[in-house]
C-alpha cells in the first residue's frame, strides 16, 4: 500500500482534519493509560468531527473548514439518511454511520462513572466500546475518501493508534532512537511507546541493536514484567507497553529537548 496516514485525509481542509485525528488520538492515548471515565474517554468530538466530514462528503466534497457540533446531534444524524437518498452508494454514510454514531454519542452524554461491587468495571467496556466504535468509525472513513478496502482501511486506522516520537526516526521496517545515553530498560520503553500492539522481541533487539539476547530477557524484559511496565509474553515472543510504562516513558519524552541529566522516574 503506497498510501500513508498522512495522506488518508488530505481531501479535508487542514482544520477539520486536525480536529478530526486530534479526537481520535485523545481517544487512543485515554484508552492506553486506563482513563475509563466518560469526560475523558470523550467520543462526543469525534462524533462532531466525523458528522462535519459525512455532510461534505455527501455534498460532493465541500467540506466545512472546521468540525461543528450540530443543534441536534439525534435527530440531525438520522435526518441524513432521507437529506442525502439521492446520492450513489451513500448508505454507509447516510445509515451506518451515523446509527454508529448515535451510540457513540450516548455513551458520552448517558453513561455514569461505573458501579461498585462489578466484576469488572463497567466503565472500562463502555470505554472499550468507545475505542473500537472510533476505530470503526475512522477506517470507514478512509474507506470512503480511498478507492480502498476495508482491510487497507483497518491497516491504515492502526497506524494512526501508533504514536510520533521525535526523538525516534522511523524507516520503513527500520527504528532507531536518536539519544544516546539510557539505559536499555528506558530505551525499550520509549520504542514501544511508537506501537500500539504487541511486538516481537526480535524486533525490538534489532532496532535497539541489543547484543545478547539472553541478556535482554533476562535483564530487560523480564525486569520490566515483573515491574509491570510491560507484558512480555515468554512463550510468543512479544511484549506490550503497560500504562505505567506509558507514565515513565512520556516522562522521559517530556525532557526533550533538553534532556536533563538526570531523567524523571528512574527505570
Amino acid at each position: 500500500m503506497t498510501l500513508s496516514i498522512s495522506d488518508a485525509f488530505e481531501e479535508l481542509p487542514k482544520g477539520l482534519r486536525d480536529d478530526l485525528i486530534k479526537a481520535f488520538t485523545e481517544i487512543v492515548d485515554n484508552f492506553r493509560q486506563h482513563r475509563w471515565e466518560p469526560a475523558e474517554l470523550n467520543g462526543g468530538k469525534l462524533c462532531e468531527a466525523v458528522y462535519t466530514v459525512l455532510v461534505g462528503h455527501l455534498e460532493g466534497g465541500k467540506y466545512a473548514p472546521r468540525a461543528s457540533k450540530p443543534r441536534r446531534f439525534p435527530q440531525d444524524c438520522l435526518a441524513l439518511e432521507q437529506r442525502y437518498q439521492n446520492v450513489p452508494d451513500s448508505r454507509s454514510a447516510r445509515i451506518l454511520m451515523p446509527r454508529m454514531m448515535l451510540g457513540l454519542y450516548d455513551i458520552r452524554n448517558n453513561r455514569g462513572v461505573g458501579h461498585a461491587g462489578a466484576d469488572v468495571d463497567p466503565n472500562q467496556m463502555d470505554a472499550t466500546a468507545v475505542l473500537h466504535s472510533s476505530k470503526w468509525l475512522m477506517a470507514e472513513l478512509v474507506r470512503l475518501l480511498h478507492s480502498l478496502t476495508t482491510e487497507q482501511a483497518s491497516e491504515l486506522v492502526e497506524d494512526l493508534t501508533e504514536r510520533e516520537i521525535p526523538l525516534v526516526w522511523v524507516h520503513e521496517d527500520k527504528k532507531r532512537l536518536l539519544k544516546t545515553g539510557l539505559t536499555w530498560k528506558q530505551q525499550t520503553l520509549i520504542m514501544l511507546l511508537t506501537e500500539s500492539g504487541d511486538v516481537p522481541e526480535a524486533d525490538m533487539m534489532r532496532w535497539l541493536e541489543h547484543p545478547n539476547m539472553a541478556s535482554y530477557r533476562r535483564d530487560v524484559l523480564k525486569s520490566l514484567h515483573k515491574s509491570r511496565y510491560i507484558e512480555y509474553d515468554s512463550i510468543k515472543r512479544t511484549l506490550r507497553i503497560l500504562p505505567p510504562g506509558i507514565s515513565v516513558a512520556e516522562a522521559l519524552i517530556s525532557e526533550h529537548p533538553a534532556w536533563r541529566s538526570t531523567a524523571p522516574n528512574k527505570v
